[in-house]
């Protein structure tokens, strides 16, 4: 059975992170959830709420699902990847520090396996310096991180580069991970 790593960390937003985890084995794909250290994680929700009486101009965070990592990062060898999928939420802002990280999404990038990455999960592409010269979408407050590598920001629900597809926030889910299955399933 193929392997699809998905990275999380503390503040991995749910609906980012758990869609995937369920989705994926039901095309025959096997998600290692990793993380910092192999350990439970916090998600969180992010949105703007609806009809508040003071407007948000930026998402409300609310806890979520707490999500065990069963391997840490350091102790996982790419080249047993099919695929990653990169969660959005503020995990991402810290986890794109992680060297062993990093050095994963280099690999599985470069060696041309699909990569999905949903909202923040942005700032892993940029930080592994993979987003040159690609084309690439994001939640509208991590524009700069595209840009700022290279990277042409496209605002559009999905967008499809080479090996990389990419999607905005939550709300785009359902065409993201469409598209990174029919990736995947190609020979």
């Amino acid at each position: 059975m193929p392997t699809i790593l998905l990275p999380i960390g503390d503040a991995a937003e749910t609906l980012d992170t758990f869609y995937p985890l369920f989705r994926l084995p039901e095309d025959g794909f096997e998600v290692v959830v990793a993380g910092p250290e192999a350990r439970l994680y916090h998600t969180v929700l992010h949105e703007i709420p609806p009809g508040a009486d003071l407007k948000w101009d930026i998402t409300q965070e609310r806890p979520g699902y707490h999500l065990q990592a069963t391997a840490a990062f350091a102790d996982l060898r790419a080249e047993d990847f099919a695929g990653m999928f990169l969660t959005g939420g503020r995990a991402p802002e810290y986890l794109r520090y992680n060297e062993a990280l990093l050095a994963i999404t280099r690999h599985i990038v470069g060696a041309g396996k699909p990569v999905a990455c949903v909202c923040h999960g942005i700032e892993i592409l940029a930080a592994a310096g993979c987003l040159r010269g690609r084309r690439a979408t994001t939640v509208a407050k991590c524009v700069l991180d595209i840009e700022q590598v290279g990277g042409l920001y496209v605002d559009e629900p999905v967008v499809i580069d080479g090996n990389l597809v990419t999607a905005r926030t939550w709300h785009d889910n359902t065409a993201l991970l469409r598209a990174f299955i029919q990736m995947l399933k190609q020979p």
